[in-house]
């Protein structure tokens, strides 16, 4: 008799100390969800992918590295794309690994697509390819980016007419004569198009692209 009430006790006595835990564990996870907020680490809900188009040679290394840093923290899938496959030169003297063709990439598997700036950039000012791919990113409701010269890349595919938009600050015209409402400004969001006007403005693209994918 004893005996079994000593283990009715013991009983009791475990289930309090559990209970503590798992008061212990909340309070834990509460503490650090403030602490990733305040460091300022962003993460996405569900599997988001991204592919960033990039010049062979002469892309700007801050305008890929940046975003794509920023994306990869928070989980998202980044795929590199180019007009060759393999390395791709920066123009302050970085690598990066193109892993598919322009021509291979499928918007249908992204839910961003995003061009690269830097001097190379204007590789796809006037490619067939690059434009038919910005008009499949806004027919399908996917965010569409592009920083520093790129934009030009948008404007030339049509899918700037009317719409807010910025570049780097010695193609504006090109912007303006393509229906664009070009505002100068170092990032524009106008609906799904995301655009930025150099690499200065690299860490803020990256995070309006993370925003914006994760917006229905």
């Amino acid at each position: 008799m004893k005996r079994s009430f000593s283990l009715v006790i013991l009983a009791l006595f475990i289930g309090v100390l559990c209970s503590g835990a798992d008061d212990v564990s909340k309070a834990r996870d509460a503490a650090v969800a403030p602490a990733i907020k305040k460091e300022g680490v962003m993460t996405v809900q569900g599997s988001k992918k991204v592919v960033m188009i990039v010049a062979a040679k002469n892309f700007r290394d801050e305008e890929l590295q940046k975003p794509q840093a920023i994306m990869t923290r928070a989980g998202v899938k980044v795929t590199l794309a180019s007009s060759v496959v393999g390395a791709v030169q920066g123009v302050l003297g970085s690598t990066a690994r193109a892993e598919i063709l322009v021509k291979d990439v499928k918007v249908a598997d992204y839910d961003a697509v995003l061009f690269v700036g830097g001097p190379g950039a204007d590789e796809y000012w006037n490619s067939p390819v690059a434009h038919a791919i910005a008009r499949k990113a806004v027919e399908s409701g996917k965010v569409l980016g592009a920083i520093c010269i790129a934009p030009v890349t948008l404007a030339n595919a049509g899918v700037l007419d009317g719409k807010k938009a910025t570049v780097w600050s010695s193609d504006g015209e090109k912007l303006k004569i393509k229906g664009a409402m070009y505002t100068a400004r170092n990032l524009e969001v106008d609906g799904k198009i995301i655009t930025a006007d150099g690499p200065n403005s690299a860490e803020a693209f990256g995070n309006a692209v993370l925003k914006a994918i994760q917006t229905p």
